[in-house]
């Protein structure tokens, strides 16, 4: 018992473990026909929460070794800048409703989600951990730091949040008739952040460089309304 505790208690364990996860869920995604609902981020999540639970190891510990793949995030997000590029002249455009569409999306992300959570008497950490589910995972584990939340359940809610957005959005937008890449990517980089740009990219570079730009500006915009919206609500 004592050898497992020290295997146990090494970030090296955890950075495995969850590079191993992620293997088997590509494994899995791909086995399943890349269905949405069966994203490897999924996959690997109900994994490394069954090995943690199972061997009753925390959050904490765990992120000793996970934040190593934490920290390759943001450089990640920055090298998104790199198909947008080739789409400067649809950018110049249409820039005023790009903003205006990221910044509605935003807004109500962050007015749903706290609404929600108050309306079934949620804490007051739990309604600051919600606010910034909506965002990529370093911005909003940013956001929650600073605000006093709980940084485990907003990574859980981030994840979910792409999850879900990545499974729904692209089914809705065929239902609406809305078949441009431009749009079906900035939606999805607004709605799903990381996970759907993920997704957006696999249906082509159009369609992956307005999702980064949209995750980007969705970003932005949410480290200045969560404070703000916190505040005219009484949370701050």
């Amino acid at each position: 018992m004592p050898v497992i505790q020290h295997i146990a208690s090494l970030p090296l364990t955890w950075l495995l473990a969850t590079l191993l996860a992620y293997r088997l869920g590509l494994a899995v995604h791909k086995r399943a026909g890349n269905s949405p609902w069966l994203h490897p981020v999924a996959v690997a999540t109900v994994v490394l929460v069954a090995v943690l639970l199972a061997g009753g190891v925390d959050y904490d510990t765990y992120f000793e070794g996970g934040r190593y793949i934490h920290i390759l995030l943001g450089p990640a997000t920055v090298a998104l800048a790199i198909p947008l590029y080739h789409q400067l002249g649809r950018l110049r455009r249409d820039w005023a409703g790009l903003l205006g569409g990221a910044l509605a999306g935003s807004a109500m992300a962050v007015a749903a989600a706290m609404l929600v959570a108050w309306l079934l008497g949620a804490s007051h950490a739990t309604v600051l951990s919600m606010a910034a589910k909506s965002v990529t995972m370093p911005i909003a584990i940013g956001i929650t730091e600073k605000l006093g939340g709980v940084v485990s359940l907003t990574s859980a809610l981030v994840m979910l949040t792409g999850i879900l957005g990545g499974a729904i959005t692209q089914p809705l937008l065929a239902l609406m008739r809305i078949r441009e890449p431009h749009i079906a990517g900035f939606t999805l980089g607004v709605v799903a952040h990381g996970i759907g740009t993920a997704r957006a990219l696999q249906g082509g570079q159009e369609m992956g460089a307005f999702a980064g730009l949209a995750m980007g500006l969705a970003g932005l915009l949410t480290a200045v309304l969560v404070p703000v919206c916190l505040k005219l609500a009484g949370f701050l």
